[in-house]
């Protein structure tokens, strides 16, 4: 009866594919030609989601799928109304709004909330994820899975295999949710299967259709991957005159499918030299900016830790661990109980560093989620950190431990149309008691026409997550929203609306201190670029001394009041082109009665598909008074993508930032010679710009195999 009444809540069950199990093997080559493929269920007649989801796609696209013992198999026929295709390059997990793609959105459990995300744009460059929070893709997780595509005149076939071992469902449930997705950039249309209203993306879980499956889908026996790796380096500071290190390390992960929805991640001496660099930017802000996770091991299932709480206030931010000392060793068991149960553990242990006066420390997380009502849930979370090895070490400031405890109510409707959270947290600091805690809660109304949404915050003051994400304490918070969209029958303009918003901090005793009102109008046109002319009005009221600057510069004192007003533009050409560019200038005040000038600016040119260029540029000129003067800060970024194939990539990213006098060089060579397999070959220096030095450089060799047994 139970099953009766969820699936009444689902918006999309009248939507549902039979899939029934192949009789032969299936070659991945986009080709189609088995029996196998010809005698499927289709899934065809997509519905237009953009620009607008009143009718259904111009473009014609044909699902087909089957399954054996082993794999997953979805085919996808994406017919095009000219020969050609728009894509930036063969890159893996590339921008979903630059490319002529296909992707589906998997949901073993059927529950509208978490799931797994595969496709591949026309030119054959792959695209996976997990998803979490109903209809977010991290596309930082990286799987073993196989995929073709052909080009024709008339369209485009993706064929792909998707191993059970590479997923996490359970065992016995005959009914998956699912949803595809096309995105054509030559007719700017994005369509998908079951329809999904224009003002959500289309991996909105809410809206899915449902795969039937003609037999329970098989469950692998045995589940382990082992992935080793060897690595080789050298590293030389020429900035303290210190002697060449060279680097000699094994170490690697083992991944133990103890379930079909539950994982176990085991990692010794973890090395994360191929991450991608951080995106720097020009800080002008008075706190900890906030820098994303892109260590594999941290990925699968990855918002049961990170994404409690709010994007300011994380109870557990996964890259404290591992950012001043090394990683000894860690383990994760994470993934589902049955549909309504979601579980995380996970313990780390690191070393002692002496640069950083740290002693080893260890971290302990455990969460709970409880799947509720038809898409909300409730999370339970403890954090724990513990110095290890003894007594702290002369001058380190860690505490002997810090814990914090938590729980949240995440309101989603089966609809999407009113989403939500309830929080509190409570930490537990050596010598510390009292105002250690946090009080949260926000509601959006979300449809075509209107937005509505207030968030209110309270954090302590002594509130301290020392494994979390916090950077700013003691305050009370309001954060209201409103917007009204219009949408023309006829002419350039697709969409245009009204935005009103404001964030306004209060201390403790509701005393404002700094708050920023924010009136934008913001225009989309129907080929997909886009204008916005905002107004901001600022005031702050500092709560410690500040230098505007950030550079070393003397300190604002604190309870020094500031007040501006600022107005910004910016424009977004339109991605269909293989010439494409961003500008922003904003002007307006700054602190102590100064002026502040931005300029932002993004170029990009394809030569497809094997080439992306991109340039990230970004000034900013402040004129105040004495002692701070007159000051000038560019951040410069330009980044090359050459993709060979699809699994042979060379990177490119020079940063230049004039604030931090540094000049930052990332190059990387990515062979993937089998799925989930690489050689990286990394170089990076950092060096002052004028004069001219260098200040340290790294070259890493480094090898990983997945080996499935």
């Amino acid at each position: 009866m139970l099953s009766n009444v969820v699936s009444a809540q689902k918006k999309n069950a009248g939507y549902q594919y039979h899939i029934r199990r192949a009789a032969s093997p299936l070659k991945i080559d986009g080709l189609l030609d088995e029996a196998d493929w010809q005698s499927a269920d289709t899934a065809g007649k997509f519905f237009m989601v953009l620009p607008m989801d009143t009718s259904f796609a111009k473009l014609r696209t044909v699902v087909r799928m089957a399954y054996d013992n082993d794999n997953f198999y979805i085919s996808a026929e994406c017919y095009m109304p000219t020969p050609g295709y728009m894509v930036e390059s063969l890159k893996r997990d590339f921008g979903f709004q630059k490319n002529d793609n296909f992707i589906f959105f998997m949901d073993p459990f059927d529950a509208r909330t978490d799931g797994f995300s595969f496709g591949a744009n026309a030119a054959g460059a792959q695209w996976d994820g997990t998803m979490y929070e109903g209809g977010k893709v991290d596309l930082s997780w990286d799987n073993k899975w196989y995929s073709a595509v052909k080009n024709y005149n008339d369209k485009w076939v993706f064929e792909a295999a998707i191993p059970f071992k590479s997923i996490r469902y359970k065992k016995g449930i005959k009914e998956w949710g699912i949803n595809f997705s096309r995105n054509d950039l030559k007719t700017t249309e994005k369509s998908s299967w079951a329809p999904v209203p224009r003002q959500f993306p289309t991996a909105a879980l809410a809206y899915t259709g449902t795969i039937i499956w003609d037999e329970a889908p098989p469950v692998a026996t045995r589940n382990i991957s082992i992935i080793p790796y060897v690595l080789g380096g050298i590293t030389k500071d020429f900035e303290h005159k210190k002697d060449a290190v060279y680097r000699k390390e094994i170490g690697g992960d083992v991944k133990v499918g103890l379930t079909s929805s539950l994982n176990l991640d085991l990692t010794v001496n973890p090395d994360f030299s191929q991450v991608d660099v951080d995106q720097q930017v020009i800080n002008l802000n008075r706190y900890e900016l906030f820098f994303p996770e892109k260590r594999q091991f941290f990925l699968e299932n990855g918002d049961l830790f990170g994404n409690f709480g709010y994007a300011d206030v994380r109870p557990f931010f996964s890259r404290r661990i591992g950012l001043n000392a090394p990683i000894r060793a860690g383990a994760r068991l994470t993934g589902k109980i049955d549909r309504n149960w979601r579980v995380g553990v996970m313990d780390i242990q690191t070393g002692q560093s002496t640069s950083a006066n740290l002693p080893g420390q260890n971290f302990g997380i455990v969460t709970l989620q409880r799947r509720v009502l038809s898409r909300s849930n409730i999370g339970f979370i403890f954090v724990n950190k513990d110095g290890t090895g003894g007594a702290p070490m002369p001058g380190s400031t860690a505490n002997d431990y810090n814990r914090n405890v938590g729980a949240e109510f995440n309101l989603a409707t089966s609809n999407n149309l009113w989403t939500g959270k309830l929080l509190g947290l409570k930490s537990f600091t050596p010598g510390v008691k009292g105002r250690d805690f946090v009080t949260a809660a926000n509601l959006q109304y979300l449809s075509k026409y209107w937005t509505f949404s207030l968030q209110q915050q309270y954090v302590g003051q002594n509130y301290n997550a020392e494994a979390g994400y916090v950077p700013r304490t003691g305050y009370n918070k309001l954060n209201p929203l409103i917007q009204h969209n219009f949408f023309p029958k006829s002419g350039a303009i697709l969409s245009h609306g009204v935005q009103a918003s404001g964030i306004y901090f209060f201390d403790e005793s509701f005393r404002s201190t700094d708050n920023e009102t924010i009136l934008s109008y913001l225009i989309t046109f129907r080929n997909r670029s886009t204008f916005t002319v905002s107004g901001l009005d600022d005031y702050v009221k500092l709560l410690r001394p500040f230098d505007p600057t950030n550079t070393g510069k003397p300190m604002l004192a604190t309870g020094f009041t500031n007040h501006w007003n600022t107005i910004d533009i910016q424009y977004a050409s339109k991605p269909q082109s293989v010439f494409t560019y961003l500008v922003e200038a904003a002007r307006g005040g700054y602190y102590d009665n100064g002026a502040k000038t931005t300029l932002i600016g993004q170029v990009g040119y394809r030569f497809q598909p094997y080439v992306n260029l991109i340039l990230n540029t970004s000034f900013n000129d402040l004129h105040l008074p004495a002692p701070y003067g007159h000051n000038k800060f560019w951040l410069i970024g330009p980044r090359a993508d050459v993709t060979f194939t699809n699994t042979l990539y060379f990177t490119t990213f020079v940063q230049y930032n004039e604030q931090a006098k540094n000049m930052n060089i990332n190059s990387r060579f990515q062979w993937r010679y089998k799925p989930a397999s690489d050689l990286f070959i990394v170089y990076g220096d950092n060096s002052i710009p004028s004069p001219f030095t260098v200040k340290n450089r790294q070259l890493t060799i480094k090898w990983t195999y997945w080996w499935n047994i």
